[in-house]
């Protein structure tokens, strides 16, 4: 393993050290820094000008300035040398010192958007492909081609338009039209009776069902000015948490292994009390404290899971550390939802931003950081997401068809397994194998993607540091931009070569 690591290591920096100077001919080539100046009517442009090409030793020819270059990164590798330098900007400023900034605001837009498409991508891709040729399976199929042909740029257009100026102005008579509620409530009915499956009279039943529970549900957050003051509030939360609790037992270990479902209980109830006495904490807390707090929930949800025991306690500590930290973020939902009349009247009652990754000169508590954090990302997180989701979920549904129709998967089922025990613990592994390669690529088009991304929405993350750099003939900010980009590509296609280890019994390290 060790020798195999330093094998691809070595392999990486050197792909690096080409790939850069590669990129480093090609923008000193076509651009040029000086264009604006030379078209300036200054009375000191050629005191500017020589006090730009000294500072970016333009007389130098662009083979050796990358040599340069290339040692002045060398030292960012050196421990507590503090000596890295990627060569500063046309405006004098320093590319290490801004470059952390950038990096902070597209890491978060990306994480966010690669963490949600792979949940809910693999999520529905699987449902689909147990519900193969039904009227979902086909329905998703459609929506994800189609999200799949669609340009980032485009989308992020479409939402800027459709959803954040139509939602901001709904919130000065947030009334949801009687049509309205009548389409959601037939679409919401229609999508619940395909995922419950059956036959025809239990398909008519869950769909009339589901269609009047979303049809009262939006009726009342209509008539109750719900939207200006949102919240789930005690009862709502109570039934989630139940509604966790049965679930994660349910899929993971089965609604008969007591122990499983004892396990479920106690973070269940421990969640419920924690509703109640932590909120007068919340009123007071930092992001330390919540981040603390997150830490508890999981070693409580761990350590439950851990002495209830049993024959299989690994299951066990699984099923209490997803059951406490599902229900944990419930109840910050609630809590962050509770801020919003507040939130809304620092916006001026238009919360859904449109362009930039904060509001300027807005100050509050951080639950109000938040929102403003969480209104700021939705709408660009969401562009990016859109395009991801339908890779994972044509992925995921293919990957599932095909181990459905293995030998082991026929086996299992023979043998008398539960068919929940064939589809997560034997068949859904399966599936993770082939994902791992596609998340080391969606790593890469998610980070250009973003470039797009941030163009259109003007948030201040690497793909805007790359745009300005390269409009401007500015070659530091884009060659900072690279090396970062580039590590991240290698270094998440390593990480998919060692999850093949973890994942795949076959897969040897060599």
């Amino acid at each position: 393993m060790a020798s195999f690591i330093l094998r691809r290591l070595l392999v990486s920096v050197l792909i690096l050290i080409a790939a850069s100077f590669v990129m480093y001919m090609m923008v000193a080539y076509s651009s040029d820094p000086l264009q604006a100046l030379l078209g300036s009517n200054s009375p000191n442009k050629l005191q500017l000008i020589a006090d730009l090409s000294r500072r970016l030793q333009l007389d130098v020819p662009p083979p050796l300035r990358w040599a340069m270059w290339l040692g002045g990164v060398a030292k960012c590798v050196i421990p507590f040398a503090n000596a890295c330098d990627l060569g500063s900007t046309v405006s004098n400023a320093q590319v290490v010192d801004i470059l952390p900034t950038a990096l902070a605001s597209t890491l978060q837009l990306v994480t966010i958007a690669l963490v949600v498409a792979i949940f809910l991508g693999v999520t529905i891709g699987i449902v689909t492909a147990l519900r193969q040729y039904s009227g979902l399976d086909n329905t998703v199929t459609f929506v994800s081609f189609f999200l799949y042909s669609l340009p980032s740029f485009l989308i992020a257009v479409l939402l800027k338009e459709f959803i954040a100026i139509d939602f901001n102005d709904f919130l000065r008579n947030p009334i949801i039209p009687w049509w309205v509620i009548v389409a959601i409530a037939v679409v919401a009915g229609a999508i619940w009776q395909s995922l419950i499956g059956g036959d025809g009279r239990r398909r008519l039943t869950v769909f009339g069902i589901s269609g009047v529970a979303t049809g009262v549900v939006l009726w009342l957050m209509s008539m109750t000015d719900w939207f200006l003051h949102p919240g789930l509030g005690p009862v709502v939360v109570v039934i989630i948490v139940v509604g966790i609790v049965v679930g994660t037992t349910a899929l993971i270990g089965g609604l008969q292994n007591r122990r499983t479902l004892l396990t479920a209980g106690i973070n269940g109830a421990i969640a419920i009390v924690a509703y109640f006495a932590l909120q007068p904490l919340f009123n007071i807390s930092s992001a330390g404290t919540l981040f603390i707090l997150s830490l508890v929930t999981l070693g409580v949800g761990m350590l439950s899971g851990y002495l209830v025991g049993g024959y299989d306690r690994a299951q066990n500590v699984k099923v209490g550390a997803i059951t406490a930290v599902a229900t944990g973020a419930f109840i910050l939902l609630d809590r962050i939802m509770q801020s919003w009349p507040t939130y809304l009247n620092d916006t001026t009652g238009r919360p859904i931003a449109t362009v930039g990754s904060s509001t300027p000169g807005l100050s509050g508590d951080v639950w109000v950081s938040t929102l403003d954090t969480f209104t700021h990302l939705v709408l660009p997180t969401a562009a990016l997401l859109l395009i991801s989701f339908a890779s994972y979920t044509r992925y995921s549904r293919a990957g599932m068809l095909e181990v459905l129709n293995q030998d082991y998967i026929r086996t299992a089922r023979a043998k008398g397994m539960p068919e929940r025990t064939v589809i997560v613990r034997h068949a859904f592994r399966n599936v993770l194998i082939p994902i791992t390669t596609l998340v080391a690529f969606d790593v890469g088009a998610l980070l250009g993607g973003a470039v797009i991304t941030e163009k259109v929405f003007a948030i201040p993350g690497m793909g805007n540091l790359f745009n300005s750099g390269l409009s401007r003939g500015d070659l530091n900010p884009v060659m900072g931009y690279f090396v970062i980009i580039a590590a991240m590509a290698i270094i998440f296609n390593f990480l998919a070569d060692l999850a093949y280890a973890g994942l795949d019994p076959r897969v040897r390290v060599r």
